[in-house]
């Protein structure tokens, strides 16, 4: 009976992937099994291809069949999947599928449990590189916003910025004092420096009033004595 249910099992699998099966013996066959995570815009060889082997025992499916999990010859490295290191986690994923199976045909949803596995496995890595990519990103905006937006202001920070505020206030304001003294000693060294010449005089009309008040200050002198 085992071997009418395989032989059964093998027709219809022939009928679902009729280019992916290959037969090694009359119990043993190879499925190939292509991964769909190809972004849009990828060509196909990105997509990883895993390659399942099936031994039917002799009592099978009363009986458990043999897997073998591999990748075709000189395939392509996909980076987010590594069978060498996924195999593990793959063939333990079988493993419940495989018990809730025995006594009936499981190699097709064996085929689909292996590809939804794998394709999770990729779908996580992939999320766990945008995330590092967000968190990166995030990383430099929040850095360029802290420029953008310069120091927190504190209390403390406050307090020394108006102290030293204060203080270049009242510097600038006597450097500006002490320009403004110059600035009139400078003046006043000029007006000094500054005499009219006998023609400037005489020109301006000033030189007969001074005769006359040097005139009227000598008859006072002589006032003063003569009441003395």
């Amino acid at each position: 009976m085992g071997r009418e249910e395989q032989q059964e099992e093998r027709e219809v699998l022939d009928s679902i992937f009729p280019d992916e099966i290959t037969d090694l013996s009359d119990s043993k066959y190879r499925v190939s099994i292509k991964l769909d995570v190809a972004e849009e815009g990828d060509g196909d060889d990105e997509s990883p291809t895993i390659l399942l082997q099936v031994t039917y025992p002799e009592a099978y499916p009363d009986e458990a069949p043999e897997l073998e999990l591999s990748t075709p010859p000189n395939c392509p490295k996909y980076d987010l999947f590594d069978l060498t290191e996924d195999k593990p986690r793959l063939l333990e994923s079988l493993q419940p599928v495989v018990e809730e199976n025995i006594g009936m045909a499981m190699i097709f949803t064996l085929i689909s449990t292996i590809k939804d596995s794998a394709e999770l496995i990729i779908s996580e890595r992939k999320q766990a590189v945008l995330a590092v990519n967000e968190a990166n990103r995030a990383a430099v905006e929040e850095e360029e916003n802290r420029k953008f937006h310069g120091t927190a202001v504190t209390r403390e920070s406050f307090l020394k910025w108006r102290d030293d505020f204060q203080r270049e206030l009242e510097e600038t304001e006597k450097r500006k004092e002490a320009e403004r003294e110059i600035e009139d000693k400078k003046r006043r060294v000029k007006v000094e420096e500054r005499k009219l010449t006998g023609r400037e005089l005489w020109e301006k009309g000033l030189v007969g009033k001074i005769d006359e008040d040097e005139d009227g200050d000598e008859i006072h002198e002589d006032m003063d004595q003569l009441k003395v």
